[in-house]
């Protein structure tokens, strides 16, 4: 789950305390499992760092096989 750029850090936190909460619940696991998903509950930073790496990663793929956008 992603929010707008500049958004409070308090409303961050307290959006993550909800969806980790609702992720948790076995109700919504069972329907996650159903559709074939799979939910990662982490922290903030922990998405970042994840985003960070997987777009450092994935650069460095497109780049060496010479993919460009239209």
């Amino acid at each position: 789950m992603f929010a707008p750029p500049k958004t409070p850090a308090a409303i961050i936190g307290r959006l993550n305390r909800e969806i980790v909460q609702a992720l948790n619940r076995s109700d919504i696991k069972e329907q996650f499992f159903n559709a074939a998903t799979e939910t990662v509950a982490r922290s903030p930073e922990q998405l970042a760092a994840s985003v960070k790496a997987d777009m450092t990663r994935l650069g460095k793929l497109i780049k060496e096989a010479g993919i460009r956008g239209e």
